[in-house]
């Protein structure tokens, strides 16, 4: 019997106990035939790093590359790492994010970059990781060698702003109001051994300086080149959001009423895998069990989840509306938004591993 190459490999990976080729014919596993992406994320030991090797390390396609624990830190070593892998997930401080970035050596032409931190995210040099924002921006994403994840309170407002600036709803320049609550995870370590190791606020506002650093990718990316007032909230529980962007209908176009928000907002996702409009209106939301006791928005429903919702409440008499954004911080809002922009450039089934 005369066996092709293609059977001679399908036979050495099956591993059949039955059938054993005679030694000159083994098929070696060689780099050629390894199609197995390598992965580093430098700062895996961080939140978000730790839920991204939780969510690549139970994959097949990728090989998880890590330096020993003791040079973790070690500059030369990290270059090293960067220059070898397929595909890097920076989950840095911005300084370090910006440092490793500079690493990368002149002629590798190979190694993708995924920015978990704040320091690129309005450098036009690097592609926005909000594939969602339209088809245009997931083309790019396809092709991009330098990817700046989103933060978690602007893919939010974003996710709900964008559409309705692009179909002429919310003119450029309007000012908006952002009030946003997370889950204590998204301060790190050091904020998550407060709210569990000891005392502690029950409720924690902050960002009254008025100059987040979300502020300036909120701005940018909804289109609205405007920077809105924006309050964020840390909370008792661990992961979880809600962003809330309230708007009066004398802010819009002329003539909007509620349902015309919530239909461009469904179309502009009717494909999304991981986006999904809600039914609109509180009585829809309340029919569809959508909120806790028929009155809450419980914010840690999608916990551990790439999933966003969104709800558009509205008061056509009093011509108000509430647009709410539901996410989990470390998911969709990081870790998982970074596995879903590691898949699209790396031309992988975009659900895989989500």
């Amino acid at each position: 019997m005369i066996f092709s190459r293609a059977m001679l490999i399908a036979l050495s990976a099956s591993g059949a106990s039955a059938f054993t080729l005679p030694q000159p014919f083994r098929v070696q596993r060689s780099t050629s035939l390894d199609m197995t992406k390598k992965i580093f994320i430098d700062g895996e030991a961080g939140t978000t790093g730790l839920q991204v090797r939780d969510r690549l390390s139970k994959r097949d396609d990728l090989e998880i590359i890590s330096p020993p624990s003791d040079l973790r830190k070690d500059a030369e070593t990290r270059k090293k790492y960067i220059n070898e892998a397929d595909a890097v997930i920076l989950c840095l401080p911005d300084d370090a994010s910006i440092q490793a970035a500079s690493w990368v050596e002149a002629d590798n032409d190979r190694t993708v970059l995924i920015d978990a931190s704040t320091a690129f995210r309005v450098d036009d040099t690097w592609t926005y990781g909000f594939p969602e924002l339209s088809k245009e921006q997931r083309k790019e994403l396809e092709t991009s060698k330098r990817i700046s994840n989103p933060g978690c309170y602007p893919t939010g407002f974003i996710g709900l702003t964008r559409p309705l600036v692009d179909a002429g709803i919310i003119p450029e320049g309007t000012p908006l109001t952002v009030n946003a609550i997370s889950g204590y995870s998204g301060g790190g370590k050091g904020l998550m051994s407060i709210f569990e190791e000891g005392e502690h606020e029950p409720w924690s506002g902050y960002g009254f300086s008025l100059q987040h650093k979300h502020i300036p990718e909120m701005a940018k990316y909804s289109k609205l080149n405007k920077a809105p007032i924006f309050q964020p909230q840390i909370a008792t529980f661990d992961q979880g959001m809600v962003v809330s962007v309230p708007i009066h209908y004398s802010l819009m176009k002329e003539g909007t009423k509620g349902e015309d928000i919530h239909a461009v907002l469904l179309k502009h996702y009717e494909d999304s895998e991981f986006v999904t409009v809600m039914p609109a209106g509180e009585a829809a939301v309340k029919e569809a069990g959508l909120l806790e006791r028929d009155a809450f928005l419980r914010p840690d429903t999608l916990k551990n989840t790439n999933k966003m919702e969104l709800f558009v409440f509205y008061n056509d008499e009093t011509e108000q509306a509430l647009l709410c954004a539901r996410l989990d911080n470390l998911g969709k809002g990081a870790s998982g938004a970074a596995v879903q922009n590691l898949n699209i450039a790396l031309g992988v089934e975009e659900k895989t591993g989500l």
